[in-house]
């Protein structure tokens, strides 16, 4: 007599389930995940927000005593040179000059020394960014 290896009930469930599956395509469509019959158009990007405007930028003044060195954002922007006055709460003045090129570096976060006018026996090295 012949002996014959049967099936196991698991090797029978495994081949079994194999069987009716190798014929089984599986589809998944918006509307069976609750979304509507047709495919929907892309949401629109929307547009830019607009670049803020320019904020005043106040540099370090080396050596302090009471000076401070702040440009207005509308001189940032006008980008002409100009005179800044840096006296602030100090018993003398002095300046700084600006240049167009360093309006456009100092709002553009860029770093810029310039040393000021010698007032009062001295001058200062003032930093922006």
């Amino acid at each position: 007599m012949s002996q014959e290896k049967g099936l196991t009930r698991r090797d029978f469930t495994v081949a079994s389930a194999l069987a009716m599956l190798s014929g089984v395509a599986i589809t998944i469509s918006s509307s069976a995940c609750g979304g509507g019959g047709s495919p929907s158009a892309p949401t629109p990007t929307p547009a830019p927000t607009p670049t803020p405007a320019a904020a005043d930028k106040t540099g370090v003044v080396a050596s302090n005593h009471g000076h401070a060195a702040v440009v207005a954002a509308a001189r940032l922007t006008a980008g002409q040179a100009f005179s800044l006055d840096i006296r602030g709460d100090a018993t003398h003045p002095h300046t700084v000059e600006l240049t167009g090129a360093d309006l456009t570096a100092i709002a553009a976060n860029t770093r810029v020394s310039k040393e000021s006018s010698t007032d009062n026996s001295h001058s200062h090295t003032v930093t922006f960014n």
